[in-house]
């Protein structure tokens, strides 16, 4: 017996050593693009609305001296809690932006298909309802969406929808793993409007992790193609990889964006009740299935609720944001972002090796990808050379 634990007792000494003496990764960088040098100590929480149509609100306890960036940031479908994504919304209102958390999906009672027009409702109303807050200013002017999964297709509705006047157009497009987008009306999930109309100005950027990136790869691809306004030198597809060199290691999964803050939790944040409802008014509500979260929705939120604060966080999504909001405010493209050696590093691991870098790239072409037709196979004649010229004699051979 004692045989048989002496080497199990030293193979959990030696992985609980190297544990202790591996290398740890980049922590938040002390100022610049994702850094914690921020303009304001603490964030402003409230919401605009009510239960069931409303709007969650953050900024910092500041008073601006110009109008604040707006950030409007759609969640995965079933993450409606802004508390999963608390982290990265603190680090936007911290660093000086409006940030809007729409309310667009109740679980279990609204559907897919309604989104993009409650979420219109909702944005439309809560920049009304801030535009003469001292303390909220929204600058219309510099709008800036932010999807993940069912948030992406969603911002790019919103954006070809802009000349309804309900929301400002957007200067960047940030998605995260996008997905969740239907392919015609009765399958689940977000059905995109005509993407011809998005702005040609817009800067749209997609991120996916290697750990999932198939469907993410695939829906970047697909937006990328019906966005055939946008030049695809204002498009950029980026990648951010999983790097285990060091302890804890990075894993860039679908819930990599979720940075969970018990502060933003929605229960903290009161909405204002509904308003009674008229008993004249006829109820025409009614439940289908797609209200309803389906398994990977399900377990996608729960582990947006599990997920560390990381690395990936710091410098994968809030740095890159960071960067490409100031580049789409000043009009830059994708061109001058892919060619900024700081905009996909990723800093070194504790013991100065190099963690994984982002890649970034531009979409080679906007059409759809489309195969060369093969013509008819021919027949290789493989006889040697005199046996091919005895061949083609044949025939004279035989009239004569």
């Amino acid at each position: 017996m004692r045989r048989f634990l002496l080497p199990v007792l030293l193979l959990g000494a030696s992985l609980a050593a190297s544990s202790v003496h591996a290398a740890t990764p980049p922590k938040q960088p002390e100022q610049g693009p994702g850094g914690r040098d921020y303009t304001s100590s603490e964030v402003v929480k409230r919401a605009v609305g009510t239960a069931s149509r409303g709007t969650f609100v953050f900024h910092g306890n500041d008073t601006p001296e110009k109008p604040r960036p707006v950030v409007v940031f759609l969640h995965s479908w079933g993450a409606v809690n802004p508390g999963l994504y608390g982290g990265w919304i603190e680090h936007l209102a911290r660093k000086g932006h409006l940030v809007l958390f729409p309310r667009f999906q109740e679980v279990n009672r609204s559907r897919p298909a309604d989104a993009s027009n409650l979420a219109e409702d909702l944005i439309q109303n809560a920049l009304a309802t801030l535009a003469d807050d001292p303390n909220a200013r929204p600058d219309k002017e510099r709008v800036a969406f932010i999807g993940h999964s069912a948030g992406v297709p969603l911002a790019l509705n919103l954006a070809a929808g802009v000349s309804s006047g309900k929301v400002p157009a957007p200067k960047l497009i940030f998605g995260l793993m996008p997905g969740g987008i239907a392919s015609n009306e009765k399958e689940r999930g977000i059905l995109l409007r005509d993407l011809s109309t998005v702005d040609p100005a817009t800067l749209i950027i997609t991120i996916s992790g290697d750990r999932d990136y198939l469907p993410s790869d695939r829906a970047s691809r697909l937006i990328f193609q019906q966005t055939s306004a946008v030049p695809s030198t204002r498009k950029l597809f980026m990648r951010a990889s999983s790097d285990d060199h060091g302890f804890p290691a990075l894993t860039a999964t679908l819930a990599s964006p979720g940075s969970p803050k018990a502060e933003y939790d929605a229960s903290a944040i009161k909405l204002p009740p509904d308003p009674p409802r008229d008993p004249k008014q006829r109820n025409t509500w009614r439940w289908s299935a797609d209200m309803a979260l389906s398994g990977p929705q399900t377990i996608l939120t729960q582990q947006l609720g599990n997920n560390a604060t990381d690395t990936l966080d710091f410098l994968a999504f809030w740095k890159t944001f960071d960067i490409a909001s100031e580049a789409a405010f000043a009009g830059k493209d994708a061109t001058a972002l892919a060619r900024d050696p700081k905009f996909v590093d990723m800093s070194t691991w504790s013991d100065g090796w190099p963690v994984k870098r982002l890649s970034a790239q531009m979409p080679k072409g906007d059409g759809p990808e489309t195969k060369e037709e093969r013509g008819p196979r021919r027949r290789l004649n493989m006889a040697p050379p005199e046996i091919k010229q005895g061949q083609s004699n044949f025939p004279t051979k035989l009239r004569s």
